[in-house]
């Protein structure tokens, strides 16, 4: 699948609340493209959600083409402008994987990272070239480290037994394998502990005091070529000081490399920042994160003496999240008196497990009834056979109806990358919507598709099963 760019979208961080628009206290939760139909109903990339959900079913997967764009290109201008050497932003696949995505950020001149076999095939097939792909993570196996060298992707090295199984494979190639060396900075940041991965006890890179004698064996092996570092601090970022301070360890450890004979031309920085998911979120823009560490890197090796590496950073979350809706129909009502009152949807935890796994917040409304004033307060709950099954806890809505489409916000990522079929529920459908028209990207699975792998033994088969 290959896209071309479609028209420029509208810049991904303007003042985006502009005087009368209704859905104000919602737009930078919104994709850009969110607003009123005729009807008052809610409507994304011209088109009616509940129109969508009527079409294609629910619970469904929105993502605006418009959104996605304009967040690629708001991370390639500000890199540029902010930047005074060569860059690159390679989006973090893992936030939402699919051929669609992947050949829209392509399109855009953005590279891609992987972190296993699936991904990097995805990529591979979605039209990214190998040359703007890099795989990572912490136990590679063999065959996806296989994969990576006969392709040409580059590979980040992020222990000794990557560099075991490397050698190995590499015996009788001619042309070296291009790398990044990931480590750990050592710098803590505020977010959640499941996602933070730059401080000292995380299971991702090599010890600070590792890295001396990692780079030296490196040096002595024919078979590598150590293109440059990796570091990550961690993810859903709202502080911009660790960056900074992030800048200052990269820079020492590409002096340290470049001394010892590697040419480094590249300082991965990762991702992490972090979207808004409820209004009271206040994360820096895209534009502001980008000029940080742009001009945290570039003064840290001035200071240093450093030519300007290539600058390559992560994105993912910020680049898909608020791209996304998820519409979800409301079924069964359940008032506890003086207590609570749940309303119940068609999906949960096996669409969107961000809730129960990281106590993540989201912002809800009606699609057809999208400025209808918040009369009571309700606990958004799944279909799982899981009490923690909550998907928004004491949110404000309309007195909802049975058969109501229900518009969940800011779900681009993580939401479909982490489905499962959790109580046998198939995943739902995707849509890519632009100016009115709507693709199929990803087909709602159905009940008889989970048994395609079941395996029922013969001698079970024919067994009698006593009743007792």
């Amino acid at each position: 699948m290959v896209l071309s760019p479609a028209q420029p979208a509208p810049a991904v961080d303007r003042p985006f609340e502009p005087d009368g628009d209704p859905l104000s206290p919602n737009r930078n939760l919104a994709p850009i493209t969110a607003r009123l139909d005729p009807r008052g109903r809610l409507e994304v990339g011209g088109i009616a959600l509940s129109d969508l959900a009527q079409r294609y079913g629910t619970p469904l997967y929105v993502l605006d083409e418009a959104t996605l764009r304009a967040t690629c290109r708001a991370y390639r201008d500000a890199l540029e402008r902010f930047y005074p050497g060569p860059s690159l932003a390679l989006y973090a696949s893992k936030a939402h994987s699919s051929l669609a995505l992947t050949a829209l950020v392509a399109s855009e001149g953005l590279g891609l990272d992987a972190v296993s076999a699936g991904e990097l095939l995805t990529a591979l097939q979605g039209g990214m070239p190998a040359e703007r792909i890099v795989l990572h993570g912490n136990n590679k196996s063999r065959e996806e480290l296989a994969l990576a060298i006969d392709r040409g992707v580059t590979v980040v090295v992020d222990n000794s037994h990557d560099l075991e199984l490397l050698a190995s494979l590499m015996e009788g190639r001619r042309e070296p394998v291009r790398l990044l060396l990931r480590f750990t900075p050592g710098i803590e940041c505020h977010t959640h502990e499941y996602i933070r991965t730059g401080h000292l006890d995380s299971k991702f890179g090599f010890d600070p005091d590792q890295l001396e004698a990692v780079l030296r064996q490196l040096a002595d092996s024919p078979w590598a070529r150590l293109d440059g570092l990796h570091a990550h601090i961690g993810s859903q970022i709202f502080e911009l000081e660790p960056h900074r301070d992030l800048a200052g360890v990269m820079a020492d450890a590409l002096a340290l490399a470049r001394s010892l004979g590697h040419p480094c031309r590249d300082l991965n920085v990762g991702g992490g920042l972090g979207i808004r998911y409820i209004a009271e979120d206040d994360p820096p823009s895209i534009q502001e994160w980008v000029r940080t560490v742009a001009e945290a890197v570039a003064g840290a090796c001035r200071e240093r003496g450093l030519e300007l590496p290539r600058l390559l950073c992560e994105p993912g979350r910020s680049l898909v999240a608020t791209a996304g809706v998820t519409l979800y129909s409301v079924g069964s009502r359940k008032e506890i008196a003086g207590l609570r009152t749940y309303i119940s949807i068609d999906g949960g935890m096996s669409d969107n497990p961000r809730p129960i796994t990281y106590q993540s917040r989201y912002t809800a409304l009606l699609a057809d009834r999208p400025l209808a004033t918040g009369e009571e307060t309700v606990t958004v709950a799944g279909k799982h056979c899981e009490s923690g099954d909550v998907l928004l806890r004491d949110i404000h809505l309309p007195v909802t109806s049975s058969g109501e489409v229900l518009a969940v916000l800011a779900t681009g990522a993580y939401n479909l990358s982490m489905s499962s079929n959790y109580n046998r529920i198939p995943r739902p459908a995707a849509v890519l919507v632009h100016d009115g028209l709507a693709d199929l990207v990803q087909k709602r699975e159905l009940p008889e598709d989970l048994l395609r792998f079941d395996q029922l033994p013969a001698r079970l088969q024919a067994q009698d099963h006593p009743v007792t």
